[in-house]
C-alpha cells in the first residue's frame, strides 16, 4: 500500500502496493473530511510512533524490556498524566533505618563495623542479609566515618592553631642573639636615625611608612622589600613601632643592617609621650577583652572537646585564641594621628606583607577627603578571600549591628592602607572604634568574634576611599591555589591567614616570594639555623 499526496495538497490517495489501480481518493473540498485535518492527523500519528519507538528503545537499554510497547508507554505517561510521580524503588525500611539516631557510644569499641567500602561489599556479598540489615550496616559505617572525619578536621585545626600562634625556636633565637648584640656590641646600639637625619622624621615632603611589629625577621623583610623596590629610597622614612621586649633586638638588627639611603626609625611604645600620659583606651579595651575571652571561650582543650559544634565553628573559636588578636601591635594603628602629630599622610604596612613595587605613587592618589585608602574585598574572583562583605565579619542577628549597618556593603582590607592623618583628625574615628569595642565586650563578644578589622570597618564607615586592587593582594596565608602569575604582578602581597611565610606551615610555592628578601648568609641568621626552604 502506498500513500500519495498531490503537490497542491488538494488530494490524498491510497494505492495498493501490487500495482493495482484501485485507490481511495479524498477530496479536500469535501465537507466530511478536510485536508487540513488529515494532514495534521498524519503528522500526529507519525510523531506518536516515533515517541513510542524511543521510549521502547530506552526501556530495552535499561533492561526494562518485560513490557510491551503500549504497556511501556502507559507506564511512563500514566503517572505524569494523572499528576503523580514514580514511586521510589528504594524500600521504605531503608529510609526509616537511616533516619534513626545513632549515638557515639553505640559505636564505641565495635569490631563488627566495616572499615572500608570494600569490607562492606564483601560482607554484603556473603549473603543472608535482608534490606534492614543492609541499611543498619550502612548507617553504622557512614556514621563511624563521619565521626573520624570530624575528629581529623578538628585535630588539623588544633595543630594549625598551635603552629600559627607559637613562636618558632629560630625566631626566639634571633631575638636573643640580637639582644646579646645590643648589650655587647656598640655598633648594635646606634641611634636610629642618626642625629643629622632626625628632621626628616617630621618632613612631610618625604614618604612616610609605618610598621608595627614584634617580629624582627618579618619587619626586616617588609623594610628590605620596601626600600629595594623604591625609585626614590632617599626620600623614604620607615617608622617601626614595637613593644618593650622587642625594642633592643629590633634596634640591633637595623643598626647592624642599615638600609641607606632610606631612613629607619625604631621606637617602642613607651617612647611616645602621648602613649605614656594617662589612660590609653586601646590598652584598657585589650585587658577587658582578654578577660572576657578567657571566661566565655575557655582554652583550646575546652573548645576541641565540644562534640556538638561543627569543625569550622571550632576552627573560628581556636583562631580567636590567637595572641595576635589581643596584641597591642594589632590595635595601635587606631592611634596613628596621636602617635605622629606632625605628619599629614602615612602608609601603614602589616608585618606579613612583601612590597614588590614602588609605593611612592600612593601619595599622588586623590583621597577625595576620605581618611583611609584601602582595597575593596567584595569584587574579586577569589570567593574565599575577595568576596567579603560586612555580613562576613559582623553578627547581623544582633540588633546593634542590624539597626546600624547594611550586611551587603563591601568590606575592605587592612594590611596596606593610606591614612590621611589631617582628615582623620577632623573626625571621631578613634572614639567610634573604642565605643564599639566596648559594646562588643559588654555583649560577651557577640557583635563579632575576633580581630581588629570588624571594629575598623565600623569606625571608618563612610571614610574609606577605594584604591586599585593592584596595590594589595590578599589571602596568601589562607590558600595555596592562588595564581602565581597574579601574585608576582601585584604591588603588595599579603600573607594574611595562619600560613605565615616564616612558619613551617607556609605554602611551599608561595614562600620564596618572602624568603627572597632574607639574607641566609648573614652570620646571625645562620647561627639561629634559619635556612632557605
Amino acid at each position: 500500500m502506498q500513500l500519495h499526496i498531490s503537490p497542491s495538497l488538494r488530494h490524498v490517495s491510497v494505492l495498493h502496493g501490487k500495482g493495482l489501480k484501485e485507490f481511495i481518493k479524498v477530496k479536500v473540498a469535501s465537507k466530511r473530511f478536510s485536508c487540513r485535518k488529515l494532514f495534521y492527523s498524519i503528522l500526529f500519528f507519525t510523531f506518536l510512533l516515533r515517541f513510542v519507538f524511543v521510549l521502547t528503545s530506552v526501556d530495552v537499554i535499561d533492561g526494562e524490556n518485560k513490557c510491551s510497547t503500549i504497556g511501556c508507554l502507559g507506564k511512563k505517561l500514566g503517572p505524569r498524566i494523572l499528576g503523580r510521580s514514580h514511586e521510589s524503588t528504594i524500600p521504605e525500611v531503608i529510609y526509616q533505618t537511616l533516619q534513626e539516631p545513632l549515638s557515639k557510644d553505640e559505636l564505641q569499641g565495635r569490631l563488627d563495623i566495616p572499615q572500608t567500602l570494600e569490607d562492606f561489599m564483601i560482607e554484603m556479598k556473603k549473603g543472608g542479609y535482608d534490606v534492614k540489615t543492609f541499611a543498619v550496616k550502612l548507617r553504622e559505617m557512614v556514621t563511624l566515618m563521619e565521626q573520624r572525619t570530624r575528629m581529623a578536621k578538628i585535630q588539623e585545626y588544633l595543630y594549625r592553631h598551635v603552629a600559627s600562634s607559637s613562636i618558632p625556636k629560630q625566631l626566639h633565637c634571633l631575638a636573643l642573639r640580637l639582644a646579646n648584640e645590643h648589650s655587647n656590641n656598640a655598633a648594635a646600639r646606634l641611634q636610629l636615625p642618626s642625629a643629622e637625619l632626625v628632621p626628616a622624621l617630621v618632613d612631610n615632603s618625604c614618604f612616610h611608612f609605618v610598621l608595627a611589629s614584634d617580629n624582627v625577621l618579618a619587619a626586616s623583610v617588609v623594610a628590605t622589600s620596601l626600600v629595594r623596590n623604591c625609585l626614590q629610597p632617599q626620600k623614604v622614612v620607615l617608622h617601626i613601632i614595637t613593644d618593650t621586649k622587642t625594642y633592643y633586638p629590633m634596634q640591633a638588627w637595623f643598626s647592624l643592617h642599615p638600609l641607606s639611603p632610606a631612613i629607619i626609625e625604631v621606637k617602642a611604645l613607651h617612647h611616645f609621650d602621648w602613649f605614656t600620659k594617662g589612660k590609653v583606651p586601646v590598652l584598657e579595651a585589650m585587658e577587658k577583652d582578654q578577660k572576657v575571652r578567657s571566661q566565655f571561650r575557655g582554652g583550646s582543650s575546652a573548645i576541641v572537646a565540644n562534640t556538638t559544634e561543627k569543625p569550622n565553628v571550632i576552627a573560628a573559636k581556636l583562631q580567636a585564641l590567637n595572641p595576635k588578636y589581643n596584641s597591642v601591635m594589632n590595635h595601635i594603628r587606631i592611634h596613628l594621628p596621636e602617635l605622629f602629630p606632625s605628619l599629614n599622610k602615612v602608609v601603614f604596612l602589616d608585618d606579613d606583607v612583601v612590597v614588590q613595587t614602588d609605593l611612592t605613587p600612593l601619595w599622588d592618589i586623590d583621597m577625595n577627603g576620605k581618611v583611609n585608602g584601602a582595597v575593596e574585598t567584595c569584587s574579586g574572583e577569589d570567593k574565599f578571600v575577595m568576596s567579603k562583605r560586612l555580613k562576613s565579619y559582623l553578627n547581623f542577628s544582633h540588633p546593634l549591628i542590624s539597626e546600624n549597618f547594611n550586611p551587603n556593603e563591601c568590606a575592605w582590607a587592612y594590611g596596606m592602607n593610606i591614612f590621611d592623618l589631617e582628615a582623620w583628625r577632623k573626625t571621631n574615628i578613634s572614639l567610634t572604634y573604642h565605643y564599639w569595642v566596648e559594646q562588643n565586650i559588654k555583649s560577651d563578644l557577640s557583635l563579632w568574634q575576633l580581630g581588629t578589622l570588624p571594629p575598623g570597618l565600623i569606625a571608618f564607615h563612610d571614610h574609606v576611599h577605594i584604591i586599585d586592587p593592584f596595590w594589595h593582594m590578599l589571602g596568601l596565608g589562607y590558600q595555596e591555589n592562588t595564581s602565581f602569575s597574579d601574585v608576582e604582578s601585584a604591588g603588595v602581597i599579603h600573607f594574611n591567614g595562619r600560613a605565615k611565610p616564616w612558619l613551617e606551615i607556609a605554602f611551599p610555592q608561595l614562600r620564596p616570594l618572602w624568603t627572597k628578601y632574607v639574607d641566609f648568609s648573614d652570620k646571625i641568621i645562620k647561627s639561629c639555623h634559619i635556612r632557605a626552604p
